[in-house]
């Protein structure tokens, strides 16, 4: 990669930062957010910028999903997304320039059988889950791969299963490697079925070693050495059963 191409991305990035609030502390979105990972390759360490940023007043746009304009990037995304999977949009672009913002019309609710995928899509905190606000960070979850039969005819049942603990945290799309969703899933098995049992289980999810998410998730392989030497099996014996549990 050239410096000139380096130079051009570090440019983007910090046209992209302008008006996002620096609250990555208290974001839901923080440990899965695009622009974070983008802002720690290639952004600077302070801003050009001098003037006040955008601001946007608090909108309400349902009982599952949480707007924060304020964190937008006006990408799109959700917006696209929501003319494939459904026929009448409620949410879209108002407005003009830096007055643009993502809302809905007298402030209806987004409400559709797939409307929660906009939170998945969303590379940013802009559109988060309501139901796990505030709940956990995570890089303290454990992602774990599952599936229903769902009742829903344009939705698969497999997702992702956030755990802490033998709770369900919160359940999201199952995403390729380059971040990108790879079935919607509906609402019901978004947001009503959060119990172990509504599933089958398949198996812990893979975890990008890049990824801050895979802080706390280790593949533990012990050396031949350890598993024939009784004093480093009992030194180690923490990690086994640590092994074990997870």
């Amino acid at each position: 990669t050239s410096p000139e191409v380096l130079e051009a991305r570090k440019g983007i990035v910090e046209m992209l930062l302008i008006n996002h609030p620096l609250d990555c502390p208290i974001c839901d979105q923080a440990g899965e957010c695009d622009l974070q990972n983008l802002g720690f390759e290639h952004g600077a360490v302070k801003t050009r910028y001098e003037f006040d940023r955008r601001t946007f007043g608090k909108i309400d746009i349902g009982d599952k999903i949480q707007l924060h304009m304020t964190r937008c990037i006006l990408c799109y995304r959700c917006v696209f997304v929501a003319d494939q999977i459904t026929d009448h949009r409620i949410h879209g672009i108002l407005d003009r320039g830096d007055r643009s913002e993502i809302s809905t019309y007298i402030y209806h609710a987004v409400d559709n059988d797939f409307s929660g995928n906009v939170i998945d899509v969303c590379p940013v905190g802009a559109l988060t889950d309501k139901t796990f606000r505030f709940k956990n960070r995570v890089w303290f979850t454990k992602p774990v791969d599952a599936h229903r039969v769902c009742d829903h005819p344009n939705c698969n049942g497999k997702v992702t299963l956030w755990y802490k603990g033998e709770e369900v945290m919160r359940v999201t799309a199952r995403k390729d490697q380059y971040g990108e969703v790879e079935e919607f899933i509906c609402n019901t098995c978004r947001f009503d079925k959060k119990k172990t049992s509504d599933w089958v289980i398949e198996g812990p999810r893979k975890v990008s070693h890049k990824s801050v998410i895979s802080s706390n998730h280790y593949d533990f392989i012990p050396l031949p050495v350890v598993k024939t030497n009784p004093v480093l099996m009992e030194a180690n014996k923490e990690q086994f059963e640590r092994d074990t549990r997870l």
